[in-house]
């Protein structure tokens, strides 16, 4: 089980580059095809990222040259027409949260209107990501929702390659979602996942995101794997301001699914 088709952002921002290499080293690894889509926004082509954002697809092509990778490249013109029929008909989409300044230079969609409409998973970078080994340890966040299980196998193919994966769960009493964590577990095992258990009970003195994160923090995972964790306000959030208490950690991806 791999991903054979990747599909990657492009844009002038300093994210860009290290969410490139990932995603060719991701293709290269899985045999897959690559597919850069150019996400830049109307503002990026002028004044001081004007010449940066015409690099974009050199950049590209150099580094699927350098990788010996099957690729296409959709350029910014296309990217409303072209790139969004190509979303749903890719295996996973690599993106960035990018804020501040950098926010500008993205057209306001990405990444948004992919991960809610495309029904292909997404990689979400975070902002300013530090280049590192995705998927070696791996926590799902899992709540036995639909959201939670889409992720899980849209998450198969790392989760075959990682060498450890930690089902964290939130409940309200002892043992109230271990059954269901259990069940997943097998099922995993089944694939040859060998996954461990990670209760975190409600004290009442951390959220469902502050104990995730402190679970994340005991397990050195580098992703993290989830639906709608949680509230059904999470996922709404995840594109307001919850989503800078979700993306705190800024060296933690998380691969989700809609």
């Amino acid at each position: 089980m791999a991903y054979k088709d990747i599909m990657v952002y492009l844009d002038p921002t300093a994210d860009s580059s290290a969410r490139l290499r990932l995603a060719a080293a991701m293709a290269r690894d899985h045999g897959a095809r690559l597919t850069g889509v150019e996400a830049t926004a109307d503002a990026g082509f002028v004044g001081a990222w004007g010449e940066t954002a015409r690099q974009v697809r050199f950049n590209f092509q150099a580094v699927v040259k350098e990788a010996r990778l099957e690729s296409r490249f959709v350029a910014a013109a296309e990217a409303l027409t072209v790139g969004a029929e190509l979303s749903h008909c890719v295996d996973l989409i690599v993106a960035s949260r990018s804020e501040g300044e950098a926010r500008a230079l993205i057209r306001p969609e990405i990444p948004d209107a992919p991960l809610l409409g495309s029904g292909a998973p997404m990689l979400l970078l975070p902002h300013d990501w530090t280049p590192a080994p995705v998927g070696e340890s791996i926590v799902v966040a899992w709540n036995g929702s639909r959201e939670a299980t889409r992720a899980v196998h849209d998450a198969m193919p790392l989760l075959l390659k990682a060498k450890k994966v930690t089902l964290f769960s939130f409940a309200p009493r002892t043992g109230a979602k271990r059954s269901s964590s259990a069940a997943l577990a097998d099922h995993l095992g089944r694939h040859g996942v060998a996954a461990g258990i990670s209760d975190w009970i409600d004290t009442r003195d951390l959220s469902a995101l502050e104990a995730l994160f402190a679970s994340l923090d005991t397990q050195d995972a580098d992703l993290i794997v989830s639906g709608a964790f949680g509230h059904s306000r999470l996922f709404e959030g995840l594109f307001g301001s919850v989503s800078r208490d979700l993306l705190r950690q800024p060296t933690t991806p998380i691969l989700m699914s809609h």
